[in-house]
């Protein structure tokens, strides 16, 4: 069986290939996919097949998917941009007959009220007319994803944000990436859609969790969306950023991470990385 991780030059995709590796899989059975094929090189070096493969380039995903039985399609990272390069690879997969497509999706991305889970949402119903044996991995949010409010915590002791009290179950990208692995790699997952999900945690408790990394009190200051955006403003970002931004924290405040499954321990085998172990990890340094 051969395997192909799309995106396998950026954090998440290169995780993936580390667990299948660690899982026992053979480094000539995976292809790595990556548009900047430097990006993956250090994979080569451990015997992995490093291709070049752009969302917004067909014949790169054509000349991929050669030979490949499964595929994990990595979503794109351009929010509202990502779907026509998602459904260029679900074409090329259908021609190429695979055996199975895995996606990441997002947290019950068919009925969410979030920013991003339209194009996940449609990503999904393209899966489905495909008719390609597939498995759809709902993942929350990256604990990592707190790095910027991290480096922002270590210097005012504080973590803003507008989400009110809402929580999330957020997960490190390790674990998410051994979830992907543990699907490419066993049979019996074929049409299931898995919720992936951390322990719930409220920004009251990430801010502490913060505060146990960088060893100082990090206390949560809700913000209302107009503060948001006038502090995201302040930084220079651009209107449609800062309203992304906003929007994005509006659907957190609404409860649409806010989700409870044993989806991601179960298939992992194992309790998913702590908060203070996935955030020291991307703590400033001191």
């Amino acid at each position: 069986m051969t395997i192909l991780v799309t995106a396998a030059g950026g954090q998440l995709g290169h995780l993936v290939v580390d667990a299948l590796l660690a899982r026992g899989a053979a480094p000539e059975s995976i292809v790595a996919g990556a548009r900047t094929v430097a990006k993956a090189a250090d994979l080569a070096d451990r015997g992995v097949r490093v291709v070049p493969l752009d969302y917004t380039v067909p014949e790169s995903v054509d000349a991929a998917l050669e030979g490949v039985d499964s595929v994990l399609l990595i979503s794109g990272s351009e929010p509202g941009g990502r779907l026509a390069g998602h459904l260029t690879v679900i074409d090329a997969a259908a021609r190429a007959g695979v055996a199975k497509l895995v996606y990441t999706s997002v947290s019950h991305a068919d009925t969410v009220d979030l920013v991003l889970a339209p194009d996940h949402k449609a990503t999904e119903e393209a899966i489905a007319a495909s008719g390609i044996p597939a498995v759809i991995l709902r993942n929350n949010w990256y604990m990592e994803n707190y790095a910027g409010d991290l480096a922002g915590a270590a210097q005012t002791g504080v973590l803003s944000a507008a989400v009110g009290d809402a929580a999330v179950a957020a997960a490190a990208r390790a674990d998410y990436a051994d979830a992907a692995a543990v699907v490419l790699l066993e049979d019996g997952h074929l049409g299931r859609t898995y919720e992936l999900a951390g322990p719930r945690a409220t920004y009251a408790d990430i801010a502490a969790a913060m505060g146990e990394v960088l060893g100082r009190e990090v206390v949560y200051a809700p913000a209302t969306p107009d503060e948001l955006a006038a502090r995201l403003a302040s930084f220079g970002l651009d209107e449609g950023t800062v309203g992304f931004v906003v929007a994005l924290d509006g659907g957190i405040a609404r409860g649409a991470l806010d989700v409870a499954s044993s989806d991601l321990t179960d298939l992992i085998g194992r309790p998913v990385m702590p908060w203070t172990d996935a955030l020291r990890a991307v703590a400033p340094a001191s």
